[in-house]
C-alpha cells in the first residue's frame, strides 16, 4: 500500500471553505493567522465571507488555496494521519506539496505565491485573460480548435487533466472564439472558470521571469518527501525545484499523465489534501480502476473515513 497526497490549486476556493474542519480543531485559524500575518489582512476572515470577487482575484486565491492545504495537511498528522509516500500539487498546488514537503518555509512560500499572482496579474490585467474547461472532446481536438482561433493572440490549452477535459486560456476574445470553434464541433459543456489570469499560457512569460528572480533569492531545501513536478517528474535537487516552479507558470499542466505516474509508482490511495474535491473527480476519470481508492480531506467524516481506510490497510499488512 502507497499513499499519494494531492494538493488542489485555483479554483478550488469557495466562500466558507474549510469552515467545517475548523470547527474540529484550532490548527486550522491558526495557520491561517500565519499567512495573515504575511498577506496584512484577514485571510481567514476572507475565505469565509468575502465577497466573493475578492477571494477570486488571484492575488488573493493563490495564498488561499496554499494556506487551506497546509491547514489540511496540519490537521492529517494532528490526527495521526501516515506521511504520504508521494506527492503532487495541481499548478499551485505544487508549492503547497513543497511546503509540505519541506523545501520551502510555509510563511516564505504565503509570501512567494502573493508574489507569483501580483506578477501574473501585472502580465495580463483583469478583464483581458480569460480560462474555460472544455468537456466532451479529445485533446487534439482543443488543441487544434485553439491554434485556428488565435487569429495573432494567444488562446492555448493549457491543463490537460482528465479524459475528456481539457482547460483553455488566452485573451478574452481569443478564448471566446475557441469556445465558439470547441461548441460546433460538440464540446459537451464549456465552463468559464473563476480566475483572473490565464494561468499557464505564454502570456505569462514577463511573470515567470520576474518569478526566477525572486526563486534565486529565496531558500529552497531538498525534498523530504518525493513530489511531481509540471515535468511529471520527481526533482530533489533545490535548482531543479526553483527551475520547475518557473516553467510551471508558463506550461501547461499535464495532470491526467501525473496521476497515472502515480499509480504507476505503486499509489493505491490517492488523498486530496485541501477545500474541495475537484481532483478526486479528475483522478476517478484518469483510471477506473475499483483496487484504487480515492479520497478528499474536506471535512470531518472524509478525515475519519481516510485515516479508517489507511488503518485498515495497516491491519492487513500485518497480517500478512
Amino acid at each position: 500500500m502507497s499513499v499519494a497526497f494531492v494538493f488542489p490549486g485555483q479554483g478550488s476556493q469557495s466562500i466558507g471553505m474549510m469552515s467545517a474542519l475548523a470547527q474540529s480543531s484550532p490548527v486550522i485559524e491558526s495557520t491561517f493567522a500565519e499567512a495573515s500575518q504575511v498577506l496584512g489582512y484577514d485571510l481567514w476572515q476572507r475565505c469565509q465571507t468575502g465577497p466573493e470577487e475578492a477571494l477570486n482575484a488571484t492575488e488573493c486565491t493563490q495564498p488561499a488555496m496554499l494556506t487551506a492545504g497546509v491547514a489540511t495537511y496540519r490537521l492529517w498528522l494532528e490526527r495521526g494521519g501516515a506521511v504520504p509516500n508521494v506527492m503532487a500539487g495541481h499548478s499551485l498546488g505544487e508549492f503547497t506539496a513543497l511546503v509540505v514537503a519541506g523545501c520551502l518555509d510555509f510563511k516564505v512560500a504565503v509570501d512567494l505565491v502573493k508574489f507569483r499572482a501580483e506578477a501574473m496579474q501585472s502580465a495580463v490585467p483583469h478583464g483581458e485573460g480569460a480560462m474555460a474547461a472544455i468537456l466532451g472532446l479529445e485533446d487534439a481536438v482543443v488543441e487544434s480548435a485553439c491554434a485556428e482561433a488565435a487569429a495573432g493572440e494567444v488562446v492555448e490549452a493549457v491543463n490537460f487533466n482528465a479524459p475528456g477535459q481539457v482547460v483553455i486560456a488566452g485573451t478574452e476574445a481569443a478564448v471566446a472564439r475557441a469556445i465558439g470553434l470547441l461548441t460546433a464541433k460538440g464540446a459537451r459543456r464549456v465552463l468559464p472558470l473563476s480566475v483572473s489570469v490565464p494561468a499557464h499560457s505564454s502570456l505569462m512569460l514577463p511573470a515567470a521571469e520576474k518569478l526566477r528572480e525572486r526563486l534565486a533569492a529565496t531558500a529552497v531545501a531538498a525534498a523530504a518527501i518525493a513530489v511531481y513536478g509540471v515535468d511529471v517528474k520527481i526533482h530533489r535537487r533545490p535548482d531543479d525545484i526553483r527551475a520547475g516552479l518557473v516553467k510551471q507558470l508558463h506550461t501547461p499542466v499535464y495532470w491526467a499523465a501525473t496521476v497515472r505516474r502515480l499509480i504507476a509508482g505503486g499509489a493505491t490511495r490517492l488523498i486530496e489534501c485541501g477545500p474541495g474535491k475537484v481532483l478526486t473527480g479528475l483522478n476517478r476519470r484518469v483510471d477506473k480502476n475499483r483496487n484504487l481508492k480515492m479520497l478528499a480531506l474536506e471535512d470531518p467524516q472524509s478525515f475519519e473515513d481516510a485515516l479508517a481506510l489507511l488503518q485498515s490497510d495497516d491491519s492487513k499488512e500485518a497480517l500478512c
